[in-house]
């Protein structure tokens, strides 16, 4: 039953058609066949992933059927969630494929791809470009036009006069038709998902004459609802080196600290409502962060790599020290020539000019142990050591 109650409530936003129906099938003891898509559109799963990743583990330890679909068909179509403007480029397939040949190693990290009950891997590439026309038209006549229009995100893009490409359009009749093409139960999925989700529930209720759960897990987000991944340029990759992961979890905001221990980690639920009724009675926050980073590394490596890394971030950034394995970073000709704001978002040290600029102004940038400000630019030369706050320590190559 605790098990049953993590699935249901840890981590997770939405259940349709709802929580009390889907406790109902649990309790009964049927084992479901539930599945969560992954679009290669990158090559390295991020933090982001991770909260997906960490439910469908719930689910595999529960003994429930579960599958890794890498969305090698999907992905040329482009999905348009979260997205504000059309893609100008498409991936193909080879790309896709491409990109997805280390996911299983990376995910492996949370899942199980081996021994009892493994997760299965699938491409939904394999289905999706065997359809034929007829195959296409019959899927889009379970839709009006009326219904795949009122999605939120492309009512916003034609307010803003911004086009929605067709191509797009029809990403959520191809996203809907694998959870009919695999047969599935449920689907797992972040709350940018939900609609995509709900049309694959439509399909299933009129191919498959059954009812199709799904689950939405909520977006790593801080307060103002900015989202930590890919699309919004600040994400953390499960295979960064341990010290890296560590300092970027660190960079975390301090409204984003209770929700990542709850979504990216393994502490019970009772020890985490302790944690926070401490927080709000004034204990450093620095504390739980640092709880959470170390976690967050042991999860993804090994308990030695936590312990190194939370010691070179204490001497690092605590106390100051220059690390003895210093990343070296080498600028190609095309980078800036000086300590500015484009620099710090070509070496992914910011996620964005405004970003960068901030921490310019709060003092944090520093070469050679000099704070750097914008009105004195400094220029790039061979082996300067550059220090910005707690994101990074690096030396810098010159070609």
């Amino acid at each position: 039953m605790d098990q049953i109650k993590t699935v249901l409530n840890r981590g997770v936003h939405t259940v349709y058609p709802s929580k009390e129906e889907l406790k109902k099938v649990l309790e009964s003891g049927k084992k479901l066949t539930l599945y969560q898509g992954f679009d290669p559109t990158g090559d390295k799963l991020h933090i982001g992933h991770m909260v997906g990743l960490m439910k469908l583990a719930d689910w595999q330890a529960l003994g429930h059927r579960v599958i890794f679909l890498i969305g090698d068909g999907t992905g040329q179509a482009g999905d348009p969630s979260g997205k504000t403007k059309s893609r100008e480029t498409f991936f193909t397939r080879d790309q896709l494929r491409q990109n997805a040949k280390d996911y299983v190693m990376q995910a492996s990290k949370i899942v199980r791809f081996d021994g009892e009950n493994a997760v299965e891997i699938r491409y939904n590439g394999d289905w999706l470009n065997k359809l034929g026309l007829t195959d296409i038209l019959e899927i889009a006549e379970h839709f009006t036009l009326q219904q795949l229009v009122e999605r939120d995100l492309f009512q916003e893009r034609m307010k803003k006069n911004e086009p929605v490409n067709l191509r797009e359009f029809l990403y959520p009749l191809l996203q809907g038709y694998d959870s009919v093409a695999m047969e599935v139960d449920l689907e797992i999925g972040g709350t940018d998902q939900t609609f995509n989700m709900l049309v694959g529930r439509q399909l299933v209720k009129e191919y498959l004459n059954k009812d199709k759960f799904v689950m939405t897990t909520p977006l790593l987000a801080d307060s103002e609802g900015k989202k930590i991944g890919k699309t919004e340029g600040n994400a953390i990759a499960i295979t960064d080196k341990p010290s890296d992961l560590y300092r970027k979890v660190m960079s975390f905001p301090d409204d984003v600290i209770m929700r990542a221990f709850e979504y990216l980690t393994r502490i019970p639920m009772d020890e985490l409502s302790s944690m926070e009724k401490a927080l709000e009675n004034g204990e450093n926050p620095m504390t739980f962060k640092k709880r959470l980073a170390f976690e967050i590394v042991k999860l993804l490596n090994t308990q030695q790599d936590a312990d190194s890394a939370q010691e070179a971030f204490e001497a690092t950034v605590q106390r100051g020290e220059t690390p003895q394995d210093m990343k070296e970073v080498v600028l190609s000709d095309d980078d800036n020539e000086y300590i500015d704001e484009d620099l710090l978002v070509q070496l992914n040290i910011a996620s964005s000019k405004a970003d960068a600029k901030r921490l310019f102004q709060q003092g944090g940038v520093e070469v050679n142990g000099e704070k750097v400000v914008l009105e004195r630019p400094v220029s790039v030369t061979d082996g300067m050591i550059l220090r910005v706050g707690k994101r990074a320590v690096l030396k810098l190559r010159t070609p």
